[in-house]
């Protein structure tokens, strides 16, 4: 059996808030939400409340009647599933999941799908198609758009560590399926950092899903890596590196003898117009993106994680990025308000409202691209997005103008005269 050096209700404290994405500082805001307003008032705040939860947490002090009362409010428990010695999860199920830092999701599991899990633990030998399909569903319920990129990178780290784990000692069929599970995973920490401002930790684990993909002698999951890493791109960024990459990923399926994907295929060639935007190769941008404007056909054979994002929104707004960076201000300015009037609130929105209020800000429209700025602001804030107030700070600081290459002039496809399709 697994030990630890502290209360079980405050291993199953901590195993709850990971399990639903929460820092401690979430809790806290959470805890005084619940409160009335009375309640509230003799809360401490920030930093202070924040410090309250990680004592509970190291088992220094127990919550009291009135934390006590707000921590069922927030998790929607009995006192005596969250902090009794025999309510709640089995003391195996608190133990394993304080111990390796998987989030405890919340109504997943069952008692015995846990108990399994925690067994291979002990021993990853006994690890087979269960625990994979444990972790899978981990991935999967993680996995989700409400959830904020840092704390959803935090909670799956350890995953991806607990899958090392047990790939030495599995048997061959389990090996394979978990070196597949690995790449995934570390394919989407690497998108979270990525989103949370952190490109070398996005490029890091970029790197160690393209290398589990190399292991899982698996070409479409190879591409699939190449093709992530070509969208991971920051002010330091080199074109011509972009370019490369993303044509390996399109050209790797068919070196390698394996099936065709129309999405890879879109896809990628975005990535390439994206870096030909970026090294001001307006002919050949413009080609790519004329190539890849054509929605694919769909392949019900791809699994949830491993699907690359494509959506004629997506086509659009990334073609209005590569008009950005190349002087096209105008069309730019006018596709992504367009495209961001329905979109939903995420991290990928709130970087794309920054882009257009540095697309404003460079176009000397000062007013619009400060009420631009705030709306995307607001959004970064609310869902984490920190690669979006990034954006915002270059916007602000005036650091890094945008390109005025043909400021007058309505860009086309080669060869033709007018607006090309994507731009309508």
């Amino acid at each position: 059996m697994i030990g630890i050096d502290i209360p079980l209700w405050a291993a199953r404290l901590r195993a709850w808030r990971r399990g639903r994405l929460w820092n401690r500082e979430d809790l806290g805001r959470r805890l005084t939400d619940a409160a009335d307003e009375d309640t509230r008032d003799r809360l401490p705040a920030g930093e202070d409340l924040t410090e309250t939860v990680r004592s509970w947490e190291a088992g220094e002090r127990r919550p009291g009647d009135r934390y006590t009362e707000l921590l069922c409010r927030v998790f929607g428990a009995e006192e005596a599933d969250l902090l009794g010695r025999e309510g709640g999860e089995p003391a195996g199920t608190t133990l394993w999941h304080h111990v390796t830092g998987v989030p405890l999701v919340p109504g997943r599991f069952t008692a015995e799908d846990e108990e399994r899990t925690g067994r291979a633990i002990e021993d990853p030998r006994r690890a087979d198609e269960r625990t994979v399909a444990y972790l899978e569903a981990v991935l999967d319920a993680c996995a989700r758009p409400e959830h904020r990129p840092a704390e959803l990178a935090d909670a799956l780290s350890p995953v991806f560590t607990l899958i090392e784990g047990f790939r030495g000692d599995a048997r061959p069929s389990v090996r394979r399926a978990l070196i597949t599970l690995s790449s995934e995973d570390a394919e989407t920490i690497s998108r979270m950092r990525y989103e949370a401002g952190d490109l070398d930790e996005a490029l890091r684990w970029s790197a160690i899903a393209r290398r589990a993909a190399g292991q899982s002698e698996d070409e479409r999951l190879v591409a699939y890596t190449l093709a992530s890493r070509a969208a991971l791109t920051g002010p330091g960024s080199d074109p011509g590196e972009v370019i490369e990459i993303a044509v390996a990923a399109r050209e790797r399926p068919a070196r390698e003898h394996a099936a065709p994907s129309p999405r890879l295929d879109a896809v990628t060639r975005l990535r390439e117009a994206q870096g030909h935007a970026m090294a001001g190769e307006e002919d050949m941008c413009h080609r790519r993106l004329e190539e890849s404007a054509e929605p694919p056909s769909a392949e019900p054979e791809e699994r949830s994680r491993f699907t690359l994002d494509y959506s004629p929104s997506l086509h659009d707004v990334l073609a209005a990025e590569c008009l950005i960076d190349l002087g096209h201000l105008d069309d730019a300015i006018e596709i992504l308000e367009r495209e961001l009037a329905a979109a939903g609130r995420s991290p990928a929105a709130a970087y794309d409202l920054a882009r257009l209020a540095h697309a404003y800000a460079d176009a000397h429209e000062s007013e619009r691209s400060a009420q631009v700025a705030r709306r995307a602001l607001d959004l970064a804030r609310e869902t984490g997005a920190a690669r979006a107030l990034r954006e915002l700070r270059l916007t602000r600081s005036g650091l890094t103008p945008l390109p005025r290459r043909r400021r007058q002039g309505r860009p086309g496809a080669p060869g033709t005269s007018g607006r090309p399709r994507w731009a309508t």
